[in-house]
Formats: C-alpha cells, sequence, structure tokens
C-alpha cells in the first residue's frame, strides 16, 4: 500500500493513470496566474473564515438564544444558565477567530499597515455579545408574528422548531449585525447557511423592521439595500430585487447604491410577488400573488392581476392602487386568497 494519504485514506497501490503530477502542476500554475493577476502574491496560508466552523457557531448561538427549544434535548430549566453561559463561551471564542481571519484578511488586502485586526476582532466580537439579549427580543417578536399570523400554527414552539422562514430570520438578525459591524464576509456567510438550509435568499445588508413573518419561504429573494418596515409579511417565492444597476466608466457595477424596494409597515406581500427597483410600498397596503411591480404605490394600495385586466395601466395610480403590467404570460389565480397550507 502507497504511503501518500488523500483526505485522510490512504491512496490505491495501482497507478490508475490519472497523470497527477501533471494535473497537480498545471492546478499550481492556474493558481499563480490568478494570484498574479488580483494581487494575491503573499498568500502563505489560509486566511479566510471557514463555513463548517461558522456553521457550528450558529448552531450554539441558536441554542444560546432560545436553549429551551433550540438547545440541547436533555437540558432542565435549573441548569439553563449555565448552559447559555458555557455554549455563549465556547461561540464566542469561535467567532473571534472567525472574525479575526477576515479582518487580517481585509487588511493585508488595503494594506492597512496602522490597525491591529486581532484587538479589532475582540471588540467587535464583545459588541456582538451585548447586542445578543436586544436581539433575542427582536426576535421573539419574529416568532410571535408568526404564530399569530399563520392559523396552521399551533403553538410557538412549532414555530421555532419547525418553521424555515423563522430559521432564516434568526440567522437574518445575526448577520445584519454582522454586516453593520463591518464583516460583510462572514455575514454573507450566515446569510448563506440559512439559504442552504431554507432556499430563502436574504442579503445580511437588507434592513427588516420587528415582527417580519416570512410564510412558506421557499424562494423568497431580498436585496441587499431592501427597506423592510414592521409586522411585514411575506409568502413563498415573493422577490424584492433591483430593476436596474448603475454602471461606472469602464462598465464595472457600481456597489451599494440603494436599488431595492422600500416595503412601509403592515404590508403583504402574497406568493410569487417580483418588486423591483428602488420604489415604495406604501403602509398597509396589499400585493397580489404573481404581480410585477416597478412602481411605487400609496398607502392602503391594494395591487392584484385583476386590475391589470380591468385596464388600468402599468403605473397608472387611481388614487389607492397601482397596477403594473406583468410581462409573463398570464395564468388566472385568486391573488387574494390565502396559499394553500
Amino acid at each position: 500500500m502507497s504511503d501518500r494519504v488523500i483526505a485522510g485514506k490512504p491512496a490505491p497501490a495501482h497507478d490508475p493513470g490519472w497523470q497527477l503530477d501533471r494535473i497537480v502542476s498545471e492546478l499550481r500554475a492556474a493558481r499563480a496566474d490568478w494570484r498574479a493577476r488580483n494581487g494575491r502574491t503573499e498568500v502563505t496560508g489560509r486566511e479566510l473564515p471557514s463555513r463548517e466552523a461558522v456553521r457550528q457557531i450558529l448552531e450554539a448561538l441558536r441554542g444560546a438564544l432560545f436553549p429551551m427549544r433550540l438547545g440541547p434535548t436533555d437540558l432542565r430549566e435549573e441548569s439553563e444558565d449555565f448552559y447559555v453561559g458555557h455554549t455563549l463561551d465556547a461561540a464566542l471564542n469561535a467567532l473571534v477567530a472567525q472574525v479575526r481571519l477576515e479582518l487580517r484578511h481585509t487588511v493585508r488586502q488595503a494594506r492597512a499597515v496602522d490597525r491591529d485586526p486581532d484587538a479589532e476582532a475582540v471588540q467587535l466580537v464583545r459588541d456582538f455579545a451585548s447586542a445578543l439579549p436586544t436581539l433575542r427580543r427582536l426576535l421573539d417578536t419574529d416568532v410571535l408574528a408568526a404564530y399569530h399570523g399563520d392559523p396552521a400554527a399551533r403553538s410557538v414552539d412549532e414555530v421555532l422548531l419547525c418553521y424555515p422562514g423563522i430559521l432564516a430570520v434568526i440567522h437574518h438578525r445575526i448577520a445584519h449585525h454582522l454586516y453593520r459591524a463591518g464583516l460583510p464576509l462572514l455575514a454573507r456567510m450566515v446569510a448563506e447557511t440559512a439559504h442552504a438550509d431554507t432556499g430563502i435568499d436574504i442579503h445580511p445588508g437588507a434592513q427588516i423592521g420587528s415582527g417580519f413573518f416570512i410564510d412558506h419561504g421557499t424562494g423568497v429573494v431580498i436585496g441587499e439595500t431592501a427597506v423592510i418596515g414592521e409586522r411585514v409579511r411575506i409568502y413563498q417565492a415573493v422577490t424584492l430585487g433591483a430593476k436596474r444597476f448603475s454602471a461606472d466608466a469602464d462598465g464595472h457595477l457600481e456597489k451599494g447604491a440603494p436599488r431595492h424596494p422600500v416595503v412601509e409597515d403592515d404590508v403583504v406581500i402574497y406568493a410569487g410577488a417580483t418588486i423591483l427597483g428602488r420604489i415604495t410600498i406604501g403602509r398597509g397596503s396589499s400585493i397580489g400573488g404573481n404581480v410585477w411591480l416597478t412602481r411605487s404605490v400609496p398607502p392602503g394600495s391594494s395591487v392584484t392581476q385583476a386590475n391589470v385586466q380591468s385596464g388600468i395601466q402599468d403605473g397608472v395610480q387611481d388614487g389607492t392602487r397601482d397596477a403594473v403590467r406583468d410581462p409573463r404570460p398570464h395564468t388566472h389565480s385568486d391573488s387574494e386568497a390565502h396559499p394553500a397550507r
């Protein structure tokens, strides 16, 4: 048996003709070319956060935030505080290590020799830890919104344990704090962990108010600069996206410009609706299923496909609603009906 080991397993004794020496050499050359083109010539070791470590940290944080529901199955109330303290200590120390990796990478890329990434990492995680009680109270409003907003929900325990929308929102609240703290890579890793697990894609930059409920959830997309008010409810396959992207003189997309919708308080957006651009959905509005919307609507609007069929033209308001023609082939649906459960 060969002494070579790949992924913890001995390589086969026979040579199957993989031509590994040539392939390894060519891959090294490809890496060297990429690093040279992108100014990455000083790489001495892995310097980026680990997705596996982030997933473990998130599991611990969920348990610490909701110990009697998302903690260990044998946890008892008398040991709840001990479990929370022990779990947070491990999670925060692990988080410091990941924050340090991102900051070191950022400092090296920016050649910011005057920064101390190790000290910054500790302070950022201290701030994150201090924010956890507020984050928990905010999440309580989301859990209650899901419970009160879904007639199929039997308890808040069911909501926390089973609803993909709640898992996505827990991750988003954590990711948004990291994003605002100047840790966009870690924030995106947190968000994409939820995306992979739930099919709900919320950019960590999105600003979302209290009492937010995503029902069903699969296929929901919320963009980086979206602003969502309080007590907003959305259903599966809703997109809050950008209509167009600004570019600089060289044709490169400009980063960070506001390009996603503003959704005011108490809005309901039904399944399959697509809302694009920096438009405003007025307070208390209802956006029907499969509507394609690219114009602002005033408070109290009711926007449905039926509005379009009745002759209201793209972007024309009648004082209470704004219907937008859907460019996709129309299929009959009752867009105000509650989605099937």
